[in-house]
């Protein structure tokens, strides 16, 4: 760039012009350019052509840009030849104007143009650009649009979304190949080819000579400036080159925007292979285009490729697919296949050299792969075009020219060619890339657009072998990093696994190539041909195989794992993607009976994949110990294919399952996980750190499950169906290490588990058992069963959002496979099982989201505990479903105790599997439940009620699956006396229930009780051993007939695993073999075993009944249902038995059992006739007993706790309740704040830290908690109903001179103009913006305790969300934020209450008393010369005050820090708060009553504080206003005013509210209620009097003669003062004496209302002109003497408010309409007043009429405060404000926001806004809220709140149809305002009560 620069400087395009060709032409280039085109449209257009070339060869010389690559920096330094940026400007100019052959250049774009067949829209873009994507209109799932075509087509009700593109893309309005016509927008809608004339040859002629020369000059640039170094070109260096080539790329951009027309010029010159290889052979006298084709080939040679230039010489011709190898061997020169893979692959070996050869040697046999790999041959531009842009790594501007070219159809097909010829490159140039993640988009957003298009991707496949191409690329590219698999046998192991560390998986570099591969098998002409090319499935399982056994976990038995590594995320992904994202693709063209011949290819190269697998890891039977891998792809796709074959295609199952032996192996791993899983959750694996239990979670986690522990569990369903069921059974038990666990002993050893994880590993294997039975997600359910089942599992956790629904509910993870979430079969179903619960608000709740949540009869009969753990990935949400489940059964009054999980009926299984049902009538299991059911009853420990209900689950399954009926029942009696095996007599559940096992032998270590017992039964002291040492001899003689045997599972297991091995039917002996494995028992720690026999005497019928007993605590609780009612066996569904506990479990199994023979119930009415006896107390050892007394202490202990912590929530709660509570009058705290009992002699405060209770005195005074904040809500009042309007087009813009506080500051500059200023900051009141609010939450603290508190706080390193320098903290007691302690003022009760008593003082008198209370400066009972607690208190919380709000809103008096500026604002201080509790209660006082902000008000304590400081500034008695009010003064003063400086402010232009503030501060507090009333009399006498002025200023000058006249004749009635016409006739004819009326023209009076003045109006106005003021004044007067406000109908406010100030008198009638003027007092004679009053007024508008006019007319009505409406639909908003720029620099923000209170537009953390360090948010916060800021971000759709130096999101109030945000706008769905929320934010707004609603709070530190 500084060659460019400096070539400008040297003088731009000069240089260039002396090289013309022949002096003969003009200079000028237009005049060239049209000789040019003239001798070229001739018939013999030789000459014409030759010219050209010639100048084309000057103008576009490539000696120049050589330089300028090479050495351009010492080009600019030593300002040689004009550096190359002005030559290429100038060469630039030059094919301008010969494109447009002498015209201008822009009017032949325009012409050009105008033959555009536009039927695509083909508009490019790049990341993070907003587009559209319609699933209803899409054929291809990549379809995208673009906003604008979009919004033009009508894709109403259709299921699309927004979304920011990743990687970039293209618009593909009007490719009817990838979506569907109806979608296209007006303008790509007709197919117009038809009707665009045909282009004329001769305006596109130049063009065809121009662009060849100008791209080759572009392809001799980028040669140039490739130099390739030993090592990889520098990032630096690639760009300098790109920068210098930008207005070049850009030239051709803009060509292809042109239009059709010009895209098949550039498409002709870009695939003409003459053309190229006449320029760039090289060949020619040229010696720079010699040097450039050196550099060509460099560059190929450098890239591990070949140039197949000079075959001839080996005698072949053009390579066709079947020699390609050997053309490729023979150019590189190499003797054989290994050299060749080494030399061209070096550089990809990184260090793994040995191991890569050994596995490259392994591939070479496969061909084609060389000359995929290494042979690249251009012909044409666009091939080497394409060839550097992949050099250059994909610049964007490169990119985005070959994609727009993509709407010309021959173009795109050759492009498509090239780009799949290229593909090894791409794939080699990707993995050295530095900056793999923007290349990887670009790569993508190429590809995507070519493979998406299904007839191009077949037209590839077929012509270019794609197919082969992409699986040869992505075997190579995992070649590069493999490591040898440690699974199984580490030294021996021939398998090489990837290693998940490596850069290649960890960055997913693999991504582009795995997602095009999955892009065009989603096509089915592709898929076919995949599947049905036995090459290619054996390569790809090849492929697949890389990933079986990844990333191997070693359990750590010692210590903790130093590092914990993170490969793991690596390897799930990987899976996933580049395994089974392709598998989802195949299995869905799997679908229907003809596609059979598929799935046997991928089964059968599966098959063989695994079984080389096994060879090569040297695999027999037993898996390696403490090993586990989770990814097992073959497994998987074996298992997928299956299942596809079965339920799809109908093939006989048996027909694709290999023998017995494979089965047998392929069952071991997937089985592996399931026990590892356990151990993981039993934390046997905790030393291997927090990474594992991450990938116990992954593995079920929603997006995996299906491609993962589904098709594992789903494969063990096969295994177990088709192998022996006792082998299946005792390998479960064997894997999951409990084998020991199972014995009837009470103590056992286990020698490969801790005691600690017996139990939970028990569970973990009889749960596994229990989903492997009753799972039938692959065995026969039908998909929309399936999607009821997974959406009820994750409804019965927790109730979901609709979104998060679709992300928990596993779909097909291929996103092409056509299953679509929003489907409709998704709605209908969540419909059918779900309720909708609408966004709930709860005032300073959380924002709620809509959730669906369960329907009653989907608890009722749906709720499956199965499915829910299977898909749980956090324990807790098991619990979490019971719990829902118990509370939907009390709540419904199904059952009141605590439920187990429901048993729930199973869809019958498919033909194919009914083998499965042979593992539940097994004897290996029988035995387990039997052994399980006698431990539980015995009280053995490590048992758990999980254990027993699994149990009990297992034998009911049995029940329901019973194979066959028994035929002969009576047959089966003597069954046991014939049978030579021990346990049970025949293999079925239901015959097996009632067989009674008398003894049983058992292996127990010498310590436990049996062996004891046996060895005193010569003693026969215990009864039980002598009960068996009588039976001994009968025992041994029966011995033979095996009834007490020792059972070994791992024996049994043995057995049947050699039985199966040897194929031998001979039943070996049981006795003899091995008791137990030899593998299990480490050496040395053989424990000593001995054998005992126990008596049993139970059947599973016996120990099911005892159970019962044992749970109901009862004797014989058991009584049989059907010797009642007979009915049970023949209906047998019974609803009582389908929710409750263990009890209801037990009589359910015990009734099916009855139902099922009628053996089984006679005995189980034996069994309860026969009386039990009780179960003898167990004998308890000391020890024992100790420890039970520790564990019943520590329970009541617990238990005292709980209820204690119960108690300490209930009161917390209810306090919160009334504290927090904002809008409900009904809670209150009471408080003894602003009671006035005339009992109490003084108000007493209770501190919150210190807890002590006592008056607030001088020295130890007492505090309110106080937030002080500056508010601008108040002057955002306007004086229209209407709220304005958020501005969403260019011409709705808002500008604030309509609000309240606009007003107020043009008043009070305009009295500052002409009157004196002293007198102008006393005539009106600040803090209409910037005010300061003061709220408490009622609770008080002396204010030492504060202290000490702060200082605690200040300690407290805890980061706070709040800063405790600048005095801010929680209330201590209800945690309320809070920023200062307002001082309660030593008071009492009994005192106000004398002051309150009417006294019979003549209002002449009272004024008197007024007058002299105001000008005894500081008669306060405590004086201020005295420094107390109190009084530096006082002082310090003004200081507060006065700081919480900006200088320049305390600021308004032009000497700055005159002290009448501090009188204003603290005056200014109780109006502002006076107000804004007005708002508060809704703008008027018709409710009455106290509201809730009144008994937490704290103004009595704050006007304390501000009279205190109010009283420090006397007002001259010259100037105090109550003068003027209550005396005539003599002329003469007023005279001599007009000569001093700037008149005072005439009384009429004051603000009369602000005259009461002023007048009440004055006084010495506490105030007398008399006074106060006073006070109010005189002032209303002057608002009325201001109401009559703006009034006749109002009405036309008829009226006011009219009104004059009648006024004038009542004047001398009795009540002349009391009646408005007469006042008003008065005031108008004092004021017609000056020129207030005078200067109206005829406009004025268009201005002024035309309506005509009524009685009634006129009294309206004047009622309405005074009730502000009555408003204030009634609360004040409420706040300073404790009266209730009187609730009234809005329009009897003004008399009731008149009449409870006291300026009614009492008997006053209220039969004749009411007249406000019956309320007036005069202290003096009203005409008398008045007339002073006006001529005040007359001497200010002899000079300026119009002001003085303007300063009458006061607006005293404004409406509440609102703000700005919102539009119903956010589209509209984000459409219009995320393309807006930014005022200041003009860009678009990256994060635009908006205020909603003013509706500005704001940068979010924008830079260039940004003044003197605040970012543009924090900025405007303060200037439009004071501090206070409500933002709604752009392209988050949510609300940031700022407050002062914090910040919080608060939320959105757009919601999608499904009551859900969307936060960032993730999913792009139409978003809809939620008026409910948006009420709650401008309330919260209002209310002020941001701080205490919203919890999560952080700093900004002034960069929002």
């Amino acid at each position: 760039m500084a060659a460019a620069a400096a070539a400008a400087a040297v003088g731009g395009p000069q240089p260039s012009q002396p090289e013309l060709p022949a002096p003969g032409l003009a200079l000028d280039k237009a005049a060239t350019a049209a000789h040019l085109k003239a001798a070229l449209s001739r018939p013999d257009n030789r000459a014409g052509a030759e010219e050209l070339q010639a100048l084309l060869e000057r103008v576009l010389s490539a000696e120049r840009p050589l330089t300028a690559a090479a050495d351009g920096e010492e080009a600019a330094v030593a300002g040689g030849g004009g550096g190359p940026g002005a030559a290429e400007e100038e060469a630039l100019e030059w094919c301008k104007c010969l494109l447009a052959g002498g015209g201008g250049y822009d009017e032949f774009c325009a012409a050009v143009r105008a033959y555009d067949p536009a039927a695509l829209c083909g508009l490019v873009w790049t990341a993070n650009f907003v587009a559209y994507r319609c699933r209803t209109c899409g054929i291809s799932p990549c379809m995208s649009l673009c906003a604008e075509c979009f919004h033009q087509g009508d894709h109403t009700g259709h299921d699309f979304n927004m979304f920011r593109s990743q990687a970039g893309g293209a618009c593909d309005c009007g490719d009817s190949n990838v979506m569907r016509e109806s979608g296209f927008c007006k303008r790509h809608q007709i197919k117009s080819s038809s009707n665009i004339p045909c282009v004329p040859k001769d305006l596109l002629m130049m063009s065809e000579f121009v662009l060849p020369r100008f791209i080759f000059c572009l392809i001799q640039y980028l040669r140039e400036g490739y130099n390739e170094p030993a090592d990889v070109p520098s990032e630096k260096d690639l760009n300098k080159v790109l920068q210098l080539l930008e207005p070049q790329i850009s030239f051709l951009e803009d060509l292809t925007k042109m239009g059709g027309a010009m895209r098949s010029v550039l498409t002709q010159v870009l695939t003409n292979q003459q053309n190229y290889k006449d320029l760039t052979s090289g060949l020619g006298e040229n010696a720079c285009a010699k040097k450039s084709h050196e550099k060509y080939l460099i560059a190929l040679k450098s890239s591990g490729l070949t140039y197949p230039e000079d075959k001839l010489v080996y005698g072949i011709q053009e390579p066709s697919a079947g020699t390609s190898t050997l053309a490729a061997q023979g150019f590189a020169g190499a003797t054989g296949t290994l050299g060749q893979l080494d030399s061209s692959d070096e550089e990809d070996q990184d260090g793994s050299q040995g191991l890569g050869k050994r596995k490259r040697v392994k591939l070479s046999s496969s061909t084609k792969d060389q000359s995929i790999m290494d042979v690249l041959k251009h012909k044409s531009f666009l091939e080497e075009l394409l060839f550097w842009t992949i050099k250059y790594e994909f610049p964007q501007k490169m990119v985005t020219f070959l994609l727009n070219m993509l709407p010309d159809q021959e173009y795109k097909v050759a492009f498509t060619k090239t780009f799949v010829q290229h593909y090894a490159f791409i794939m080699k140039t990707l993995k050295k890339s530095h900056e793999s993640d923007t290349m990887s988009n670009r790569i993508v957003h190429i590809s995507v657009q070519l493979f998406s298009n299904e007839e191009l991707a077949r037209q590839v496949t077929e012509e270019c072998q794609l197919l082969d191409i992409m699986v040869t690329v992505l075997l190579y590219m995992m070649e590069s990093c493999l490591i040898k698999s440690e699974l199984q046998d580490e030294e021996n192991s021939l398998h090489v696994v990837v290693n998940c560390g490596e850069a290649l998986l960890k960055n997913n570099t693999y991504w582009p190539l795995v997602s095009d591969f999955i892009n065009i098998l989603s096509h089915q002409s592709v898929a076919k041909r995949f599947l049905e090319d036995h090459g290619l499935l054996v390569t790809w399982m090849n492929f697949v195989s890389f990933f079986q056994g990844m990333n191997l976990n070693k359990r750590e038995l010692n210590e903790h794992v130093e590092f914990e590594s993170q490969t793991y995320y690596a390897a799930f992904a990987a899976e996933l993607e580049a395994c089974a994202q392709p598998m989802w693709g195949l299995l869905s063209h799997c679908k229907v009976r003809e596609t059979q011949e598929y799935t046997r290819n991928v089964v059968r190269y599966c098959l063989e994949a695994l079984q080389d697998w096994f060879d090569a890891i040297n695999f027999v039977d037993e898996p390696a110990p403490n090993q586990v891998t989770f990814h097992l792809p073959l497994h998987r796709y074996y298992a997928m294919f299956l299942s596809k074959a079965v339920k799809c295609q109908e093939l006989d199952l048996d027909s694709v399952l290999p023998d017995q032996e494979m089965l047998m192996k392929l069952m071991i791993h997937p089985l592996q996980i399931q026990a590892s899983l356990a151990e993981i959750h039993s934390n046997m694996w905790v030393r291997n750190g927090l990474q594992i239990k991450g990938q116990a979670m992954t593995y079920v986690q929603s997006h995996f499950c299906n491609s993962m522990i589904d098709p594992d569990i789903y494969l063990l369903q096969v295994c177990a169906s088709r192998l022996d069921p006792d082998y299946f059974i005792s390998s479960v038990f064997e894997r999951f290490k409990v084998v020991d666990l199972l014995t009837m002993a009470s103590q056992h050893q286990n020698t490969v588990l801790d005691a600690e994880h017996e139990r939970s590993m028990l569970e973990g294997a009889l749960t596994f058992l229990v989903i492997l039975l009753s799972l039938r997600l692959h065995l026969g359910m039908s998909d929309d069963e399936i999607l009821r089942a997974e959406m009820v599992a994750q409804l019965c956790m927790n109730d979901r959002t609709h979104s998060s629904l679709l992300d928990l509910i596993p779909e097909n993870p291929n996103p092409k496979s056509g299953i679509i979430p929003g489907s409709y079969s998704f709605e209908s179903v969540l419909s059918a099982v779900a309720d909708f619960k609408a966004p709930v608000f709860e005032p300073g709740g959380s924002m709620q989201q809509g959730m669906y949540t369960p329907k009653a009869e989907v608890w009722d009969q749906e709720f499956d505990p199965v499915m829910v753990i299977l898909r749980t990935v956090y324990r807790r949400d098991v619990q979490s479903a019971m719990d829902r489940y118990t509370a939907f059964l009390k709540q419904s009054g199904k059952f009141p105790g605590n439920p187990w999980p429901p048993y729930k009926k199973r869809t019958p299984l498919h033909p194919s599997y009914k083998g499965l049902m042979r593992l539940l009538h097994c004897k290996t299991l029988h035995i387990v439940l039997f052994t399980l059911l006698y431990k539980i009853l015995m009280d053995h420990q490590n048992l758990s009620e999980h254990v027993l209900c699994m149990v009990l689950y297992l034998i009911e399954l049995g029940l329901e699956n019973s194979a066959e009926e028994e035929s002969d029942e009576e047959a089966s009696v003597c069954g046991p006396e014939r049978c030579h095996d021990s346990w049970f007599p025949g293999s079925n559940l239901v015959s097996n229930m009632r067989h009674f096992i008398n003894y049983v032998r058992v292996r127990v270590p010498e310590t436990a009780p049996e062996v004891k017992r046996d060895s005193l039964a010569s003693t026969s002291s215990d009864s039980l051993s002598s009960l068996q040492s009588s039976r001994r001899p009968k025992v041994l003689q029966r011995e033979n007939s095996g009834t007490a045997q020792v059972f070994s599972l791992v024996a049994e297991r043995r057995k049947k695993f050699q039985e199966i091995i040897n194929r031998s039917s001979s039943e070996a002996n049981q006795v003899v073999r091995p008791k137990t494995s030899s593998k299990w028992s480490a050496p040395g720690s053989a424990p000593q075993l001995t054998t005992a026999i126990l008596e049993i005497k139970e059947s599973i019928l016996s120990l099911l009944i005892k159970l019962h007993h044992k749970l109901s605590g009862k004797q014989n609780s058991y009584y049989p249902p059907w010797l009642d009612d007979i009915e049970i066996l023949i209906q047998p569904e019974i609803p009582k038995y389908n929710h409750g506990d263990g009890i209801t479990a037990v009589e359910r199994i015990l009734l099916k059992a009855a139902l099922q023979s009628r053996m089984n119930k006679r005995i189980i009415e034996e069994i309860c006739r026969k009386v039990t006896p009780p179960v003898p107390p167990k004998k308890i050892t000391a020890a024992e007993k100790k420890t039970l007394d520790k564990e019943e202490r520590r329970q009541k202990a617990r238990e005292r706790q709980q209820k204690l912590l119960a108690e300490f929530a209930s009161r917390q709660k209810s306090f919160m309740e009334t504290a927090m509570d904002v809008d409900s009058p009904e809670n209150d705290i009471p408080m003894e704040i602003t009671t006035a009992e005339p009992q109490v002699s003084e108000a007493v405060y209770d501190c919150v830290i210190c807890g002590q209770s006592g008056p607030s005195s001088e020295d130890r005074p007492t505090g309110l908690v106080v937030l002080l904040q500056a508010s601008s809500v108040l002057g955002q009042c306007r004086d229209n109903i209407e709220p304005k309007k958020l501005p969403i087009t260019e011409e709705e813009q808002i500008y604030p001179w309509d609000t309240c506080a606009a007003v107020h500051d043009v008043r009070l500059s305009l009295l500052q103009r002409y009157f004196k200023d002293s007198s102008c900051l006393l005539a009106v009141s600040i803090g209409w913006e910037g005010g300061v609010y003061v709220q408490t939450c009622g609770h008080t603290l002396h204010i030492d305790c504060h202290k000490s508190y702060m200082e605690s706080l200040r300690n407290d390193q805890v980061l706070q969300g709040f800063s405790v320098d600048k005095g801010e903290f929680t209330c201590p007691l209800c945690r309320q934020f809070a920023n200062s302690v307002l001082p309660c003022y030593p008071g009492s009760n009994v005192e106000s209450n004398l002051w309150q008593r009417p006294s019979n003082k003549s209002i002449q008198d009272l004024i008197k008393e007024v007058e002299e209370l105001q000008g005894r400066p500081g008669a306060f009972p405590v004086s201020i010369s005295s420094e107390t607690n109190l009084s530096k208190e006082m002082e310090s919380v003004m200081k507060d005050i006065k700081n919480t709000t900006q200088k320049k809103y305390r600021d308004y008096s032009k000497t700055p820090g005159s002290p009448d500026n501090d009188f204003l604002f603290m005056y200014s201080v109780a109006r502002t708060n006076l107000e804004l509790e007005l708002i508060h209660r809704g703008g008027n006082l018709c409710s009455g009553g106290a509201s809730t902000a009144g008994k937490r008000s704290c103004l009595n304590q704050l006007f304390h504080v501000l009279a205190l400081h109010m009283r420090l500034y006397s007002i001259d008695s010259e100037y105090n206003p109550w003068r003027k009010l209550t005396q005539l003064v003599e002329e003469v003063n007023s005279q001599q005013g007009n000569e001093e400086q700037q008149p005072e402010v005439p009384i009429l232009y004051h603000d009369v509210t602000s005259l009461l503030l002023i007048q009440i501060l004055m006084m010495p507090q506490p105030l007398r209620k008399d006074h106060f009333t006073c006070i109010v009399k005189v002032l209303f006498t002057l608002l009325y009097t201001q109401a009559l002025v703006a009034l006749s200023v109002k009405c036309n000058e008829e009226d006011r003669s009219a009104w004059k006249h009648t006024g004038a004749l009542k004047k001398n009635t009795c009540d002349a003062e009391k009646s408005y016409e007469v006042l008003l006739s008065f005031v108008i004819s004092e004021l017609s004496k000056g020129k207030l009326y005078h200067e109206e023209g005829t406009q004025e009076c268009a201005m002024v209302s035309p309506i005509a003045w009524s009685p009634e109006s006129m009294e309206k106005y004047l009622q309405d002109f005074c009730l502000p003021f009555l408003r204030i004044t009634s609360l004040l007067q409420h706040h300073l003497f404790g009266e209730d406000l009187p609730s009234c109908q809005e329009e009897e406010e003004f008399s009731i408010l008149s009449s409870c100030l006291g300026l009614l008198p009492t008997f006053y009638q209220t039969e004749h309409p009411f007249i406000s003027a019956s309320c007036l007092d005069w202290p003096v004679p009203a005409f008398d007043i008045i007339s002073q009053w006006c001529f005040e007024i007359n001497s200010f508008t002899e000079r300026h009429a119009e002001q003085g006019k303007a300063l009458l007319i006061q607006e005293a009505r404004w409406k509440l405060p609102h703000l700005l409406q919102l539009p119903e639909n956010y589209n509209t908003i984000f459409q219009y404000y995320h393309r807006k720029t930014c005022s200041v620099c003009t860009k678009v923000p990256k994060d635009p926001a908006v205020c909603l209170v003013c509706g500005t537009f704001v940068c979010l953390k924008g830079l260039c806004c940004k003044q003197q360090s605040y970012c543009e948010c924090v900025l405007h916060s303060q200037n439009c809220g004071a501090g206070t800021g409500i933002f709604l971000l752009i392209n988050a759709s949510v609300i940031i709140i700022i407050r002062g130096h914090r910040f919080c999101l608060w939320g959105s109030v757009y919601l999608d149809a499904h009551g859900e945000e969307d936060r960032d706008l993730r999913r792009g769905k139409p978003l809809y305002i939620c008026k409910e929320r948006y009420k709650v934010l401008e309330q919260q707004w209002i209310s002020h009560t941001f701080d205490h609603i919203n919890k999560r709070w952080g700093p900004h530190y002034n960069g929002l």
